[in-house]
């Protein structure tokens, strides 16, 4: 047994140097509950920036590293007692498999923000090697972290709704709607960086997982629409897509970053044979349940009698103060944490604090960008999830 988890874990940073607005982000929600602890970092791969990023934040000049290479080797060389316990990857896509591939070569677990990867056959690659090592590995899908998310979650898995008709999923947002050029728009309409989807790849992942995760249903078969509205954009920036779930669920899925006004208004409504479920991102601590023989629920986080999921989910217990993205985020690195503590312990995890998701989910995110976009080609109705 490692008695030395009784502490914070210490975490490594990939990228999220100045300016970089994921990976404040990600260290903000990490510094929620106290349970980690940023200790060193490969911030950016110009050196001086990376040196730059890490004197900000206040990190000793030794514990600030020019390449993530050189992080993880000198990390690992580092006693028990300092050496990081796990790093967390916040860089563009392209470069997610390099850095979490060689920390988990070296045995350290890994945090990476979503998609898993580049492409579907360094996500297969990458689950192997979570698999064959037995490290921990977390996709920073967040909007699982909402507690109303869960709620919903657990609804469906309690039978609330019978057996699951339809599911549609939406996430339109405006500002890509012109040519814009900035540090992100550059990187996410860029193929070599993001990968072969543009807007699929950035937010239809989320609300394809988000579908996933509250149904309990996988994704089985899609026909796809994508579209370049943006003249000179190298990838999508619109799509509608039909989707067939397993046990005979149909769906539509919508994401849009050319919806002028939208913000970031991912929602999703699910109906089966007794009733049907309706969740606002913009409105994260309400879920509406409707039902065949009775009135429309209002369910509200602190208010009503919800799942126990739900309940260890919600961070600020008198109702009416609201909780978002951050606080989601936080749900996931917390939950990481404790189960990364309980390992290094010797102890068995908490079920409850297991809840985050995996390489597994990984692989079928970068499955679904894959298939959409050979859908959206394809002169065929349908097509299979390529997974």
């Amino acid at each position: 047994m490692n008695t030395t988890a009784n502490r914070k874990m210490r975490m490594g940073m990939v990228g999220g140097g100045k300016d970089a607005f994921i990976g404040s982000v990600h260290r903000v929600a990490a510094a929620l509950d106290g349970e980690i602890e940023l200790v060193c970092g490969a911030f950016s791969s110009d050196p001086a920036k990376s040196r730059a990023s890490g004197e900000t934040l206040y990190l000793p000049a030794n514990r600030i590293y020019a390449d993530f290479p050189t992080m993880i080797a000198e990390e690992k060389e580092l006693p028990e007692g300092e050496r990081m316990d796990f790093v967390s990857i916040v860089t563009p896509n392209h470069m997610h498999f390099p850095p979490a591939k060689l920390a988990l070569e070296n045995g350290f677990p890994v945090v990476c923000d979503k998609p898993m990867t580049l492409n579907l056959a360094e996500a297969k690659e990458l689950a192997a090697l979570v698999e064959r090592t037995g490290l921990l590995f977390c996709l920073t899908h967040n909007y699982t972290g909402y507690p109303m998310v869960k709620q919903a979650r657990d609804m469906i898995k309690d039978g609330q709704l019978g057996k699951l008709r339809k599911v549609v999923v939406e996430y339109p947002q405006g500002w890509l709607s012109t040519p814009v050029q900035n540090k992100q728009a550059d990187w996410r309409t860029d193929p070599q960086r993001s990968g072969v989807a543009g807007c699929m790849g950035d937010i239809g992942t989320h609300a394809a997982n988000l579908a996933e995760f509250i149904t309990g249903l996988k994704i089985t078969e899609m026909c796809a629409d994508l579209t370049t509205f943006v003249e000179g954009r190298r990838l999508d920036d619109d799509g509608n897509v039909l989707l067939r779930f397993e046990h005979g669920a149909k769906g539509v899925l919508h994401a849009s970053q050319i919806s002028v006004g939208e913000e970031n208004d991912l929602n999703i409504r699910v109906y089966g044979e007794k009733g049907g479920l309706k969740w606002r991102q913009m409105d994260p601590n309400t879920l509406i349940a409707t039902h065949l023989d009775g009135p429309q629920q209002t369910l509200r986080t602190g208010v009503n009698p919800l799942s126990e999921a739900t309940q260890k989910h919600i961070r600020i217990p008198p109702p009416g103060h609201p909780e978002g993205y951050l606080e989601a985020f936080g749900n996931l690195y917390r939950n990481f944490a404790r189960t990364l503590r309980s390992r290094l312990k010797g102890e068995t995890p908490d079920p409850i604090y297991t809840d985050f998701p995996t390489a597994r989910d990984g692989v079928r995110g970068m499955a679904f960008i894959e298939t959409v976009v050979a859908a959206s080609q394809s002169g065929e109705k349908w097509m299979r999830m390529k997974e």
